[in-house]
């Protein structure tokens, strides 16, 4: 079976590529201490103009699909209090917002963070914001089968390029719960 790795011409070190990288996200791999290498998790330079999943594996093979992450903001709110909160899904998949993910945040109303608060906040680009740097005190919820996949195609912070992370790099983030039941197909 192929791993992301395959469909790139050009997979390097994330942490050779720092100057690629957002802020958040180099910041995490230049402190990295996960159990898993910092020199397993990978770039690759991608066009920004297909950032987007859909587009990107139309471009680099319909079987990335299986191996690539989306990581969408949600905002749980109760009361007059807002939580964000990163959730991680396979892309074929899509996170359950409005039963696991808002029970799990406690919140009475959980959707989708507007773009801007998901952009200002991260620190991040829109259709680059990835698991790795968010802020620390934002919950990160992984669905299982990402925390179990070899290795999954995210986004790098920006439009511009993918990082390729083992799942269980993924999983041990700081603030992560492997949460069941968090995508639906």
């Amino acid at each position: 079976m192929p791993v992301p790795m395959d469909a790139f011409d050009d997979v390097r070190p994330a942490v050779d590529c720092l100057d690629l990288l957002t802020a958040p996200v180099a910041a995490v791999l230049r402190a990295w201490n996960g159990s898993v290498p910092v020199e397993e998790l990978r770039f690759v330079d991608t066009d920004p103009a297909i950032a987007d999943t859909a587009l990107l594996v139309e471009r680099h093979g319909p079987w990335l699909l299986q191996q690539s992450a989306n990581c969408v903001v949600v905002a749980g709110k109760r009361g007059g209090e807002t939580t964000l909160a990163a959730c991680v899904v396979l892309s074929h998949t899509r996170a359950d917002v409005n039963g696991v993910v808002r029970r799990q945040l406690g919140a009475r109303k959980a959707s989708f963070a507007p773009m801007d608060q998901a952009v200002g906040e991260s620190g991040m680009e829109y259709g680059g914001i990835t698991p790795i740097g968010l802020p620390a005190d934002w919950p990160l919820l992984l669905d299982p089968a990402v925390a179990d996949i070899p290795y999954a195609l995210i986004g790098s912070g920006s439009r511009r390029g993918k990082l390729i992370v083992p799942g269980k790099a993924l999983a041990e983030l700081p603030g992560a719960t492997v949460l069941e039941g968090l995508a639906l197909a």
